[in-house]
């Protein structure tokens, strides 16, 4: 029987075999070098110049954020969870429930419900409605300025009664709202410092941040508050259908329920945007968040300062896109502008001869390139201002000199029409070429369409049964002769397509169908 081998012989051997084998491939190579294993060396990273994190922006901003409670008034509709647990704050309510139906926000907003059921979108529907006192709503805000004015979200404070500041450093302090805007969810309250200054932050240019920048949210998730995530710039220029300004910065940074109102920095601790909204089927983070733009922001903020709400121009026209097929009818080379789809006479833009068909193509000169770049630069002027508008209207432009209203006087009420007058019966009459069945109106305003080829390009278009062509390229018809002349002296142009102005009820659009041949 063989002795046992004792480890540290075992260990000798090894040694000595992995020393022969490093020794025979450095030979084999030809490389004169000493003979040991170089895994045997520590791994040493040379630490960068420069730390890559984000502690330094963070702990210099983090004193300005903050959280911002909201005692609600009593006999608010509660929330459509069982428990209350919906909506960009933590514990009961919600604070989209004032919102209609129909509301786009409420796609961003309105989260799901594991025990509750969902409509065929896979958006969960309200729950009934229950009156009672609400339980304290929750969401973010930050110090602008040193002697105590915040801001943060409209639909954070919107029903609120009281309103509780909760800084970084676990203080309260009580707050009164100055103003809300409603149109771009901004909201700005006031702290009484009592002597002492806040950490406060400044709005920066969010121009200057590219898709791919980083950015840093800092909030209140939850209720957790004081809670930091980073991200990037992901998209520009987005349209949620939110509302009529619609511009905002999408960043990947976490944002979630409580993070409304808070602030998202670049990387110098400037505000480059207020988190706003998120997009989430779940109701937890998915990479996808919004944000107001810091230059909206601090426009808004200083007028609710200065005055307690937002003055803005209003020029009062309803407008929609130009497609190609509309610039080729109106014969504009490019599809830049917003056609008036609706002018009623009084409003700033009707006593000033603007036009339903025109396409509204500058302001002051400035290119217009779209209807919400329209609207932005309206918004942008105070009431009363003079602006020149330029329109195109029978392939000439055109400038009018528009004195703009005031938008928060806007007349909601319905305006009523003329009464029906008897008409003799008419027999329906086919439009050659175009797969539309036309009668004279009742009212003597319009062709009626009775009949829609399915397989015609007004088809395609959307033309239906039941719409009513009210214009055919500025030129108001009355029967199918009006529109098949019309139609003839647009081909004698050699434009390649015609523009329909159709109302179906209280609507009107513009639809551009190509010239039929023979």
């Amino acid at each position: 029987m063989q002795p046992t081998e004792t480890k540290p012989r075992r260990s000798r051997l090894f040694a000595a075999a992995l020393a022969a084998g490093v020794a025979s491939a450095a030979i084999a190579g030809g490389i004169v070098t000493s003979v040991h294993p170089t895994f045997a060396e520590p791994v040493s990273v040379t630490p960068p110049a420069q730390n890559p994190g984000f502690a330094d922006v963070v702990s210099k901003v983090a004193p300005a954020v903050v959280s911002v409670r909201v005692k609600e008034k009593a006999n608010v509709v509660a929330s459509d969870d069982e428990d209350g647990n919906n909506g960009d704050q933590s514990g009961n309510g919600n604070p989209f429930e004032s919102l209609p139906r129909d509301h786009p926000l409420r796609r961003f907003f309105e989260f799901g419900n594991p025990r509750g059921g969902g409509n065929d979108n896979g958006q969960h529907g309200m729950r009934p409605r229950r009156d009672g006192p609400r339980a304290m709503a929750q969401g973010s805000g930050f110090f602008v300025s040193e002697d105590g004015y915040l801001v943060t979200n409209n639909h954070v404070v919107d029903g609120g009664e009281t309103f509780t500041i909760v800084t970084n450093d676990a203080k309260e302090f009580d707050a009164k709202l100055i103003g809300t805007d409603k149109r771009t969810d901004l909201a700005l309250l006031k702290v009484d410092p009592k002597g002492q200054k806040f950490t406060y932050v400044e709005f920066g240019d969010d121009s200057k941040s590219r898709v791919g920048d980083w950015v840093v949210a800092v909030g209140n998730p939850f209720g957790l508050g004081g809670s930091v995530t980073a991200g990037i710039v992901s998209a520009r220029g987005r349209d949620i259908g939110a509302g009529p300004y619609d511009d905002f910065l999408q960043i990947d940074a976490a944002v979630n329920r409580g993070n409304s109102g808070g602030p998202a920095f670049d990387l110098s601790g400037r505000v480059i945007g207020v988190n706003t909204a998120i997009f989430s089927p779940s109701g937890g983070n998915v990479g996808i968040a919004f944000a107001i733009p810091a230059t909206t922001a601090k426009t808004v903020i200083q007028s609710l300062r200065d005055n307690g709400s937002v003055q803005r121009g209003w020029l009062g026209v309803q407008i929609g896109p130009v497609s190609q097929d509309i610039a080729d009818a109106v014969g504009l080379a490019n599809t830049d502008g917003a056609i008036v789809t609706l002018q009623e006479t009084d409003t700033p833009a009707g006593k000033a001869g603007i036009q339903t068909g025109d396409v509204i193509t500058a302001v002051n000169g400035e290119t217009v390139t779209s209807p919400r770049e329209l609207s932005r630069k309206i918004a942008g002027f105070a009431p009363d201002t003079k602006v020149d508008v330029t329109v195109w209207r029978g392939n000439a432009a055109k400038t009018l000199p528009v004195t703009l209203g005031n938008i928060s006087s806007l007349d909601q009420a319905s305006n009523g029409k003329d009464d029906d007058e008897d008409k003799p019966a008419v027999s329906p009459s086919s439009l050659s070429g175009y797969g539309m069945t036309l009668t004279p109106s009742d009212d003597g305003k319009g062709v009626v369409v009775t009949d829609v080829d399915p397989d015609s390009s007004a088809a395609d278009k959307g033309v239906q049964t039941g719409d009513v062509i009210v214009t055919v390229n500025g030129k108001e018809v009355a029967s199918r002769r009006d529109v098949q002349g019309a139609l003839d002296e647009a081909g004698k142009t050699g434009r390649k397509a015609v523009l329909f102005q159709l109302r179906n009820g209280d609507q009107n659009r513009f639809v551009a169908l190509p010239i039929a041949k023979g």
